[in-house]
């Protein structure tokens, strides 16, 4: 009952917000809602305690726990239920502890939104969404999660849906999503139509059975089942977790309000791909196509989207980057088969986005909605909480020590190194490369927006309000100064801030160089050794907070602060003068590798054409041309025709009738 509640709690607070809220009380609808969330972080904090702590003395690995039979056919019998272990534990702790301080900051940020019920109401359902997928025990309920967490961002991206670019964005991430959907239920079938099961554990125990068996694309060209059946379902994930070619809907998603970037586009729903990739690694440990394929797909990422994260000017975008970007780290740690440093890295990435998402939000509060980075600076002694909150997520999203972003990125860049499958070394310079690219633009934005002289008096009050104010309304409050956050909103950060500088240290030992995953996680360490040789390399933290000083990540990280620095308070007039140099670069960077022109030409365009076609060839020519006005033709044609029959002569029906004895008479001899 307990585990059940976990989810229920948050899907109750959302029918309550959805259907009760604009009738009670305007509180009621976070009260609930919030209680209902942090309650269920207590129960899944509780969990995670008697995993980490309780079953390692029974010698309990994991717990299958049967809700009730949705249906039974024959030998196919499909569940719901939920599947409690480590990894699953793990995740429960990280969605509801993020959604929770998500909820939180939402009533300071979302207090003038008429939509605020509503609001509440999206974020609960995406909770339980959430959670339904990180529990599932098969994959029918963790599909229905899936595709639930997809129409809560959907909603939730086009919240103001009277902006038509956030209508357009949820859309965009709804389809983009959708292409990526459509892959993930054709390895779902694949391995349904095999082993005639979907449920987990029985795919893990007949995962042999996939081995030598082929599946034929196209005739005279056959691939390997298993081999198919991975990459169909990390093309979900690719969608899920906006890898490359499938990532253009995240940076647009941030039309959203800001809690949704944080809670949705940070911490959780593009981490489901990651989730659901090592939840399957003894599947993917069985196909090196398929960890190559996922290695190249990730450092691909990780290196385009840390560049275009070096010429955003919109503070959300340029975090919104980075998260892509970060999600390439985890995937090339996928690849490398270093599941649980691409599990480690999820968390305390989710703990130090979500801050650099909230910190956002709270200068984007104080500058009346204003997102460009060039009419801020000078906010770190009027915003001092979010300014040092955001330094520190700044820190860990840099991989500095000893925050946790370097005790989960360090291994990764590591495990690419040491992974021997194709496409390893390129992964590695990438992920090198990426760690100078990401300190660069994380304080370029740090430096824009608190440092040097303030900018923000020549500021709009910005195109994202979320409500109407009167004129002299809104002129007043351009002209105010702008004041630290209240505590509802500086609270979240200080949380999260701690979280960040000690996720690191507290849990680096036991859960990416221990045994916590147990058989969670199942890793072929003998043909992929990445973290075999991580874990004999690990001699504490201290021992690794020292070896920093002689790894390239760290000097370059401190080189990418330093150009940081020189470009944006040293010699701002560089940067103009850098891009003008640069010239197309600079401009395949600023309209982001042209990859949204090829789709609006290639595929927009190009469906449209096709539709038209379908519509002048098929519908007017055809249906209307063919069936309808052909139809009518015939029929008239016929009917001028027989009319010349109908004479009105006697003579005439006779012959008629004499030729049509004869006819019958000859008919009936040949027989």
């Amino acid at each position: 009952m307990m585990l059940a509640l976990i989810p229920l709690l948050p899907l109750f607070a959302a029918l309550f917000a959805g259907f009760f809220g604009r009738r009670a009380p305007r509180d009621w609808s976070h009260w609930v809602c919030c209680a209902a969330v942090g309650f269920s972080f207590i129960l899944s904090a509780f969990v995670l305690y008697e995993v980490a702590f309780l079953w390692p003395s029974l010698g309990t690995q994991s717990e299958n726990v049967t809700l009730y039979t949705w249906l039974d056919l024959g030998s196919t019998k499909l569940t719901i239920g939920f599947l409690i272990d480590p990894l699953s534990a793990l995740m429960m702790v990280v969605v509801t502890l993020v959604s929770f301080l998500v909820h939180v900051y939402t009533i300071g940020y979302m207090k003038d939104d008429p939509g605020y019920a509503r609001f509440f109401s999206y974020i609960a359902f995406f909770t339980f969404s959430m959670l339904m997928l990180v529990m599932s025990d098969n994959f029918l309920q963790m599909f229905f999660g899936w595709e639930g967490v997809g129409l809560a961002s959907y909603l939730l991206i086009g919240f103001w849906y009277t902006r038509p670019s956030a209508t357009k964005a949820g859309m965009k991430a709804f389809l983009m999503n959708r292409v990526g959907d459509f892959g993930f239920i054709v390895g779902i079938g694949l391995l349904f139509a095999v082993l005639g099961t979907l449920n987990f554990a029985e795919i893990f125990a007949r995962v042999d059975e996939l081995q030598g068996l082929d599946v034929s694309l196209w005739p005279g060209l056959e691939w390997s089942l298993l081999t198919v059946a991975c990459i169909c379902l990390f093309i979900g994930a690719m969608g899920k977790s906006a890898q490359v070619p499938l990532h253009t809907w995240l940076p647009d998603s941030m039309e959203g309000p800001t809690p949704i970037s944080a809670l949705i586009h940070a911490a959780t729903m593009v981490t489901a791909g990651i989730f659901m990739v090592a939840r399957m690694s003894p599947v993917f440990e069985g196909s090196d196509t398929a960890l190559s394929f996922m290695i190249i797909i990730g450092a691909t990422t990780a290196i385009s989207m840390a560049l275009l994260g070096l010429v955003q000017n919109d503070i959300k975008r340029v975090v919104a980057y980075s998260t892509l970007s970060q999600l390439g780290y985890m995937t090339v740690a996928l690849g490398a088969s270093a599941y649980s440093a691409a599990i480690f890295h999820l968390m305390t990435h989710a703990f130090f986005k979500a801050l650099l998402f909230l910190a956002a939000g709270s200068v984007i509060i104080a500058l009346h909605h204003e997102q460009d980075l060039r009419k801020m600076g000078g906010l770190r002694h009027r915003m001092p909480i979010t300014y040092w909150t955001a330094l520190i997520g700044a820190w860990a999203l840099a991989g500095l020590p000893p925050f946790s972003g370097f005790f989960s990125k360090e291994p990764i860049i590591e495990a690419a190194r040491f992974a021997e499958v194709t496409g390893h070394a390129y992964a590695y310079w990438a992920l090198t490369l990426g760690v100078f690219l990401t300190a660069c633009y994380t304080f370029r934005m740090i430096f824009l927006a608190f440092h040097g002289a303030p900018r923000y008096g020549e500021a709009s009050h910005g195109k994202h309000k979320s409500h109407k104010a009167s004129h002299k309304e809104q002129h007043a409050a351009h002209h105010e100064p702008p004041k630290e956050s209240p505590k509802v909103v500086t609270i979240p950060l200080i949380v999260l801030a701690i979280c960040s500088v000690l996720a690191g240290i507290l849990f680096a030992t036991p859960v990416l160089f221990g045994d916590y995953f147990g058989t969670a996680i199942r890793g072929d360490y003998v043909a992929h050794p990445a973290m075999a040789i991580l874990h004999a390399e690990w001699h504490g933290v201290i021992s690794y907070l020292l070896h920093a000083f002689l790894t390239p990540p760290l000097w370059l990280a401190l080189a990418g602060i330093a150009t940081a620095w020189y470009f944006t308070l040293s010699a701002p007039t560089a940067a103009g003068k850098l891009a003008h140099m640069l010239g197309a670069v600079y401009g395949v960077l600023k309209n982001h590798f042209y990859i949204d022109a090829l789709y609006e030409r290639v595929i927009v365009r190009g469906t449209h054409s096709l539709s038209l076609w379908f519509v002048r060839g098929g519908e007017r020519f055809w249906s209307e041309g063919v069936l309808v006005q052909g139809t009518a033709r015939l029929v008239q044609w016929a009917a001028q025709s027989l009319r010349y029959l109908q004479t009105g002569y006697l003579y005439h029906y006779a012959f008629a009738m004499a030729l049509g004895l004869v006819v019958l008479m000859t008919w009936w001899g040949m027989k």
